[in-house]
């Protein structure tokens, strides 16, 4: 069981490390993290490259998500035996938040894993990832703070879990770690919030 958590929090990390706001800036010849927030995610890239680019690097981000839980979920865990642990799968999910936050071959500045998150949620339970989707999507056109649909989002992540399997407590604490690394992540945009200083939806910036 041990080797599997292993292995399965290894392979995530190395998905998460697959920059795609990185490799979407380099295409376009530029080191996207020089630019505005400094971060590789998909907010910094719409502000910096466009539609086109934040688009790619939304479902490039969301895809390395889903796919990493999905390999642990059909692939690795049966190959070890093990069955029906889905707080595994959750935890193979956070390994891809971190290598996407913090990427070893890029001095581990990356981006604030929010888009990984959706994938991996979406790879655990589809209805629970459209309720993500759904408030992220609201409270984001609601406010024009792309940063507080973020928040929102990661803050009802252990409820959900917790309403969908009340037995499973796990699943909740693990749940709880998505949520508090996202909040660290935004620290500094939920004081920027707070002294109304954030950048809206659609408002460029400079570093």
């Amino acid at each position: 069981m041990v080797v599997c958590i292993v292995v399965c929090m290894i392979v995530g990390y190395l998905f998460g490390c697959i920059q795609t706001g990185y490799i979407v800036g380099r295409v376009n010849k530029i080191d996207i993290r020089d630019y505005g927030s400094g971060n590789s995610g998909t907010t910094n890239t719409l502000r910096t490259l466009g539609k086109t680019a934040a688009i790619i690097t939304f479902l490039g981000d969301a895809a390395k998500g889903l796919e990493a839980v999905n390999l642990a979920r059909y692939v690795i865990m049966p190959a070890f035996g093990v069955e029906g642990e889905s707080y595994l799968w959750l935890l193979t999910g956070f390994a891809v938040v971190l290598g996407h936050n913090f990427p070893f071959y890029l001095g581990f500045k990356g981006g604030k894993g929010i888009a990984t998150t959706g994938g991996v949620i979406f790879a655990f339970h589809w209805q629970l990832g459209l309720i993500c989707a759904a408030v992220f999507l609201i409270i984001t056109i609601i406010s024009k703070y792309v940063s507080l649909g973020s928040i929102c989002m990661v803050l009802i992540i252990p409820f959900i879990l917790y309403f969908n399997n009340p037995q499973d407590w796990k699943l909740v604490v693990v749940g709880c770690i998505f949520t508090a690394m996202a909040i660290w992540r935004h620290r500094a945009n939920i004081v920027r919030l707070m002294n109304g200083t954030e950048n809206k939806l659609g408002q460029k910036v400079k570093r």
